[in-house]
């Protein structure tokens, strides 16, 4: 019994330090005949529940990451309905190329009695700039959404002019593309945007009768800042100011040559004007408001009395729905910078003679020099 604990003990101790060299050595231990454990499957953490999600309800999909930004020379797509120059379409989807170097242009073609012409093809007209004939790229004449500012004066004078103004402001929303997205600025000696874009046609009055008619005109700082709104913040390529008021600016930071500037940037927006003004501030008014409207490519109204402004409204919404799309790559390089003038020229058969209202010119690049205006043009 002895000797064979003994015995017992030497093997075991043979076998335990053949073990323990051939660990030492790397080999791989022998198996015992017990299988190991297997641990139990792991728990999967909870979702992390969103904040402003109520809690026991089913968790949403995080968004898709944004897009990489878009390069020039990519091709970008986007809905039909925002209104930029297409270059082809898929699947009811209009196919964009970006081309930073382009000036797009929206021109409105009457004839010799001032009347509305459509149906004009790419061939019947001939873009200038700086005198030079351009080629234009593209082309169309279509009724598009356009992104819509309604800049109104708010000073006292307005007091009582502002029920049949706000009327037809809401009447132009009315009769124009059902695309459109518009926005309120109200202003006197301050700007206050009062609504934001939208298609609502109640958010809007609502907008028009935040009314605290006082104060002086900060005219010229209302629409630069609005027009870089529209820049900032308009979804559509097409962009059209209403500018009303009854004086002349007394008030603004920016003057009038300042303001001009700022609103000839290079696809800037259409500006359209209509001023219900004494004879005290005929002349001076009169000249803001002609030189915001021309040089950009809109009209200034000059209405004898407030019954008149409805029927303007729908004018300028019958203009803005019957404008031709033409885009050019320039010639000189957008890098050059400086102010370029621009004409559009339109010959058709039948016509005896057709004029085209666009802007008159744009800067270039990012220069800031006020100085490169062309003599004779403030």
């Amino acid at each position: 019994m002895h000797r064979r604990n003994r015995t017992y003990l030497v093997v075991t101790f043979i076998l335990l330090a053949a073990m323990w060299m051939l660990a030492q050595s790397g080999a791989p231990a022998p198996q015992t005949s017990v299988p190991a454990a297997t641990p139990p499957p792991a728990q999967q953490a909870p979702p992390a529940q969103n904040p402003s999600q109520p809690a026991g309800q089913p968790q949403q999909e995080e968004p898709a990451p944004a897009p990489a930004p878009n390069q020039p020379g990519d091709t970008v797509q986007v809905p039909a309905q925002q209104g930029q120059a297409p270059s082809g379409e898929e699947n009811n989807v209009y196919i964009f190329k970006k081309e930073v170097d382009e000036v797009t242009l929206h021109a409105t073609v009457v004839d010799d009695h001032f009347r509305p012409i459509t149906g004009l093809d790419k061939n019947d007209f001939t873009v200038f700039e700086d005198g030079k004939p351009q080629k234009i790229t593209y082309f169309k004449n279509e009724d598009i959404p356009v992104a819509l500012g309604i800049v109104i004066d708010n000073s006292g004078s307005m007091r009582d002019k502002r029920p049949a103004v706000d009327a037809a402001a809401i009447d132009l929303v009315r009769t124009s593309n059902p695309q459109d997205q518009v926005f309120i600025v109200n202003f006197s000696e301050e700007y206050f945007l009062d609504q934001d874009y939208t298609g609502s046609i109640p958010k809007l009055q609502d907008a028009l009768q935040r009314v605290e008619s006082r104060g002086g005109t900060a005219l010229y700082d209302a629409v630069v800042a609005s027009s870089d709104h529209l820049k900032k913040s308009g979804a559509l390529e097409k962009k059209v100011l209403l500018v009303v008021t009854d004086g002349e600016d007394n008030a603004s930071r920016e003057t009038l040559e300042q303001a001009l500037r700022r609103l000839e940037e290079k696809n800037g927006p259409t500006i359209y004007t209509i001023g219900l003004l004494g004879e005290e501030h005929n002349k001076r008014a009169r000249r803001a408001l002609r030189e915001m409207a021309e040089d950009t490519g809109g009209v200034a109204f000059f209405p004898k009395d407030l019954s008149e402004v409805n029927a303007i409204t729908s004018e300028i919404a019958h203009d803005i729905r019957n404008q031709y799309t033409i885009q050019y790559k320039p010639s000189i390089p957008q890098s050059r910078g400086g102010y370029r003038t621009v004409k559009v020229e339109a010959q058709a058969k039948g016509y005896k003679k057709l004029q085209v209202r666009t802007r008159s010119g744009y800067y270039a690049g990012q220069q800031q020099a006020s100085n490169d205006r062309p003599s004779g043009s403030q």
